[in-house]
């Protein structure tokens, strides 16, 4: 099988996967959001790069994120335990409305760096199959919209600090740790943890550069 036809595959698969839909209000959403924009930014656009754009990310994951923030289970880096702290007193419907308001809004989108982005294109849409990694879209789609069946993130126009960051975490596995040092994965986290530790720091940085400028 072709580095191609083995991405492809794997992105029929996914795409075969049924479509979850939000169960929050988006409306109610917006009227919770106040605090998330004092750092993601208005309408979910994040101008500090440390910080994820929430803008169209699925509300499926944005809920399991949220829950995990909620439970103490998602890291332990300062900007983790902020989110700790504001997710405390989120009930399972706020963070129903919170994911179905950032999901219908739109990326702005980011530049990608013209050094790199070319050779992150290359590992985001073909893998490489003699390292074990697969094509990022297999995962995340063809234009970076994620699958929400799938608990699989968007993650077009995502800065690309956060995304080394995130990728450093998994590579290190200690993106789900909790205060006590214990790790609390789960399968799909287990998945990017896999794959995270074959990419090398170029690999990294050209992917996280790809990323930024998709729309």
């Amino acid at each position: 099988m072709t580095r191609t036809t083995f991405a492809l595959a794997a992105l029929a698969l996914v795409a075969a996967l049924p479509v979850a839909h939000a169960d929050g209000s988006a409306e109610a959403g917006a009227s919770k959001a106040g605090v998330c924009i004092a750092c993601h930014g208005p309408n979910g656009n994040s101008s500090n790069p440390e910080w994820p754009n929430l803008a169209g990310q699925n509300a499926a994951y944005i809920a399991t994120q949220l829950k995990q923030f909620r439970a103490g289970e998602r890291g332990v880096t300062p900007n983790a335990m902020v989110m700790t702290a504001q997710a405390a007193a989120l009930s399972d419907e706020d963070i129903a409305d919170l994911g179905a308001y950032f999901a219908t809004q739109t990326p702005s989108g980011l530049e990608a760096d013209p050094s790199y982005w070319k050779a992150g294109e290359t590992l985001y849409r073909g893998g490489d199959k003699t390292r074990s990694i697969p094509a990022c879209m297999a995962c995340h789609g063809p234009v970076g919209r994620g699958n929400p069946a799938a608990g699989y993130p968007a993650v077009r126009a995502q800065h690309s600090v956060y995304t080394v960051e995130q990728l450093n975490a998994y590579a290190n596995a200690t993106r789900y740790d909790d205060v006590a040092g214990a790790a609390h994965d789960t399968k799909n986290a287990h998945m990017m943890e896999t794959i995270a530790k074959q990419l090398t720091a170029e690999d990294i940085r050209n992917v996280a550069s790809y990323i930024q400028g998709m729309r």
